[in-house]
């Protein structure tokens, strides 16, 4: 009789929380924005990246299995349990139990400091979309030195595109311990973009909802116009047979199943609270299984159609790297032994050094010509910044009609950009409204704006010189290991805290069906096996080697190549403060509530 009378009311208080928390227009905004936090910047430059290096379609064995047995169970059971509960991550596991409330205060930090970076990037996106309008694009050549007798050196070893990100945008100091001065141009990008997340964000889901049908659509507008431009150009087919031709003996490589696993975990942007706090807004009566399906299978098909046209390109470029590396021998040649022009063409090239070294061998070897191999040009990784902004900014140079090529690519990755900085900030945003923390006369609107004044105010320091360095740094430790440890303890918290039997009741009253055998395996032991696996070996991949960082230094003996510098001990503790603050509030909210505990037991004793 008791059960019947506490479930009477808990539904007549659920019916009092659906009456006062906002709601999703229609299911359709609800998941494009849940899709648009899950698709990011990282499914168009990581996802391609690990391809590139980890045996192109081999790699998708390994994804397609974290993918089964990590990332849609995971993404299931944040969509429903904060459906159920219609509460932010703080309010979710606090209201599991009160010695779970740290969960969710490390939820609300990662993603707080997730976007204090993930912002900034957005804000060189911009920089780079205001300079695609100009023609010629400014990366396309070197600028002349300040006595108009050449051009700048730095310019000149490198190359213009390196030049444009390093020195003209960047400014990069030589080194993480010369912070050098905050540069004004980035400072405005960075409030620029913070201006644009605080207007599409003032409402709250009011505005979220409005905005995502554009922030989640267009990006897949922009892959399609790439995807059909992309493979008409030279070289595309050299690209794609790259992406798809698979390597099987990387497989027996431990590291490509750990980035695989690693991979599918923070694509779907799980652990951050911007999920729990999406899906607590739904009617409680929705099939959140179908929904946590359709994102994570939407977000992989994203990851392979983005890496169609972006292999394409790594293929055209590669080809015109290829022509221009033969091109420069046959014009050695043609110049040292007098041979008529256009004699030695790309075609007969190899016929004609073969004769050229049986005839004259030393004088051939004098030349010192250089060695083109179209697969060596192929291999040539590279990754996140690089990729956006040296890689593709260098391929479409060579591409007519370039500046359209550029606004498009830099307008896509705005787009990708703005919808996952929803989700960072709604995982800062509706722990703290649901927690009230804030005071009644303080305006939604006025602490959101605060909230995001604090995030531009401590991101000025990825606008100083050295800014490039801490971003990789906030990159690598707080996007990694935190949500990792996170994800593990939700897990756990649910199955055996909450209880899995309930979660199933939940789960049926929800959708009108009981999670079947794949759910309840994969929630009982294999998610909670592969997440603790994953971190140890990510622990121990780190441990084995000491951290390093590339340097752009000009002064540098093998410039342009990359000054690899081991991090300064004291950077060195910031990285392992960025990995450990986040998550320390999981085992001291748990021992606040425990010493309160004792402290009550003792004065019922003493009573």
């Amino acid at each position: 009789m008791e059960e019947e009378v506490m479930d009477g009311e808990n539904e007549s208080c659920e019916q009092t929380q659906v009456t006062e928390r906002p709601k999703w227009d229609n299911k359709v905004q609800y998941l494009l924005t849940c899709i648009g936090f899950a698709v990011g910047l990282g499914n168009v430059w990581r996802f391609p990246y690990l391809c590139q290096i980890y045996g192109g379609g081999a790699f998708l064995i390994p994804y397609a299995i974290a993918l089964v047995f990590e990332g849609l169970p995971l993404l299931h059971m944040e969509l429903a349990i904060g459906q159920r509960l219609r509460l932010g991550s703080v309010g979710v596991w606090n209201s599991i139990s009160p010695y779970l409330g740290g969960l969710g205060v490390a939820s609300m930090l990662v993603s707080f400091l997730v976007g204090l970076f993930y912002n900034m990037i957005v804000a060189w996106i911009l920089w780079y979309f205001f300079h695609s309008f100009q023609s010629p694009l400014p990366w396309r050549g070197c600028p002349v030195n300040l006595n108009h007798t050449g051009y700048v050196s730095e310019c000149e070893l490198s190359s213009p595109v390196n030049y444009f990100w390093y020195r003209e945008t960047l400014n990069i100091t030589a080194s993480i311990e010369t912070s050098g001065s905050l540069q004004w141009w980035l400072v405005l990008c960075l409030a620029s973009a913070w201006c644009l997340v605080y207007i599409c964000f003032i409402r709250g889901i009011e505005t979220i909802g409005k905005a995502i049908y554009v922030t989640a659509t267009f990006p897949y507008l922009v892959l399609t116009i790439l995807l059909v431009r992309s493979l008409t150009l030279d070289g595309a087919t050299d690209g794609l047979i790259y992406l798809f031709t698979p390597k099987w003996e990387t497989l027996r490589d431990p590291k490509v199943w750990l980035d695989a696993a690693t991979q599918i975990f923070f694509s779907l942007s799980l652990a951050f609270g911007g999920l729990i706090a999406f899906s607590s807004y739904n009617v409680q009566k929705n099939d959140c299984e179908r929904d946590a399906l359709i994102v994570g299978c939407v977000n992989s098909f994203t990851s392979i159609y983005a890496a169609i046209p972006i292999f394409a390109i790594l293929g055209f470029k590669a080809n015109e790297n290829y022509n221009e590396c033969q091109n420069w021998n046959i014009l050695r040649l043609t110049n040292s032994f007098s041979i008529g022009d256009e004699n030695i063409t790309v075609e007969n090239y190899d016929d004609w050094l073969n004769y050229l070294n049986a005839t004259d061998p030393s004088e051939v070897k004098s030349l010192n010509l250089k060695t083109c191999n179209l697969q060596t040009f192929l291999d040539q990784s590279v990754s996140g910044t690089g990729l956006a902004f040296i890689v593709f900014t260098e391929a479409v140079i060579e591409m007519p009609g370039a500046q359209v090529w550029a606004v498009l690519f830099f307008v896509m990755l705005f787009s990708l950009g703005l919808s996952s900085m929803f989700g960072n900030l709604e995982g800062v945003l509706t722990p703290l409204l649901d927690l009230h923390v804030i005071p009644s006369w303080i305006p939604k609107e006025i602490f959101t704006g605060l909230i995001c004044l604090t995030s531009f105010s401590v991101a000025l320091i990825f606008t100083l010189g050295s800014g490039n360095y801490w971003l990789e740094i906030f990159n690598s430790y707080v996007g990694s290991v935190p949500l990792l440890i996170i994800a593990f303890f939700e897990i756990i918290s649910v199955v055996y805290v909450y209880g899995i039997n309930r979660f199933n009741d939940d789960i049926e009253w929800m959708t009108g069906r009981r999670p079947n055998i794949y759910w309840q395996a994969t929630w009982r032991f294999i998610s909670p096996l592969m997440l603790l696996l994953v971190f140890v070996a990510y622990v121990v991949v780190e441990a084995e080697k000491r951290p390093t960082y590339n340097t752009w230094n000009p002064d540098y003996v093998d410039f342009p190549l990359a000054d690899v510098q081991p991090y300064p001990e004291w950077v060195f503790v910031i990285c392992v403060l960025l990995s450990v603050l986040p998550v320390i509030s999981i085992p001291l909210v748990a021992l606040y509530k425990f010493l309160g505990f004792l402290q009550e037991y003792r004065m019922k004793m003493r009573n």
